[in-house]
């Protein structure tokens, strides 16, 4: 496999993460990373740096712990094994969820079960490149919007459903008055999804 020279990805906005399809570097590589993306280099499973938008050089000089790995000689073009992921930091609004099953709810005023379907969107922002790629996409080469909304489906109907119920048992609200108390069960869901999110270095940006 030839030594790669530039590594640079112009890839898609609903990709969240990609791995550059070559580990095989060249001291002096030429890393390249658009704006609204990072990109982390991984060795051996270890993070060893990240990096903002421009041109950056991969060299034993400009990383040291790289240095310290595979011992290469000061300012040679030895190539070297290493993984560079690429993340997207843009903002992505329009994510859609929806109960597949109606909820059970007890109407707390007038004492009878109704079934009731939530749907909405919420956004998120990739806030910590590092925890994200180690959390969440293991041993995927790329993760797009589709496969982050499938994997968090099942965690997130099971506490919106119980958070639901519980909100309006709590406040007393009858199911015929639900429309009026949107926005604010929308910022109750909010609070209680950021935690489990920010386990994977994700911000709820907005949920409704």
């Amino acid at each position: 496999m030839a030594i790669v020279d530039v590594v640079k990805y112009d890839g898609k906005d609903d990709i969240y993460a990609w791995k550059y399809p070559s580990s095989e570097l060249g001291n002096w590589t030429q890393l390249i990373v658009n704006e609204s993306q990072e990109a982390v280099l991984f060795r051996g499973g270890q993070a060893l740096d990240l990096f903002t938008a421009g041109r950056h050089t991969l060299s034993t000089e400009n990383i040291p712990i790289l240095n310290n790995l595979i011992n290469l000689p000061f300012g040679g073009q030895s190539p070297f094994a290493a993984e560079v992921w690429y993340v997207n930091k843009k903002h992505s609004l329009n994510i859609k969820w929806g109960t597949r099953q109606p909820i059970q709810l007890k109407d707390p005023k007038y004492k009878i079960f109704v079934p009731v379907r939530s749907y909405g969107q919420f956004g998120i922002q990739i806030k910590d490149s590092r925890k994200f790629l180690i959390k969440l996409v293991g041993t995927l080469s790329t993760l797009d919007q589709k496969t982050l909304t499938e994997y968090f489906r099942g965690l997130m109907m099971t506490k919106i459903k119980d958070l639901i119920s519980s909100y309006l048992v709590h406040k007393g609200i009858s199911i015929l008055e639900i429309n009026a108390y949107i926005s604010e069960i929308s910022k109750h869901l909010k609070e209680k999804l950021k935690p489990i999110f920010d386990t994977y270095g994700i911000e709820v940006l907005n949920f409704t």
